[in-house]
């Protein structure tokens, strides 16, 4: 699943660890987010989208 994670908390000039942080994560799952070697589960998804005030559609794809 691509997402574009890494653009949006660029875009907010967030470190991986503050994101990570405001989700409730640690910084290696933020990191394996972004580098497409772990797909979020259906809560963290949703929680992502929520943050960003995006539909999860917008943050996560299959293409």
């Amino acid at each position: 699943m691509r997402n574009q994670l890494r653009e949006l908390r660029a875009e907010r000039e967030w470190s991986q660890n503050d994101l990570a942080d405001q989700l409730r994560v640690s910084r290696q799952t933020i990191n394996a987010l972004e580098t497409g070697k772990y797909d979020p589960s259906l809560p963290l998804a949703f929680k992502i989208a929520r943050l960003f005030k995006l539909p999860i559609e917008e943050v996560f794809s299959d293409k």
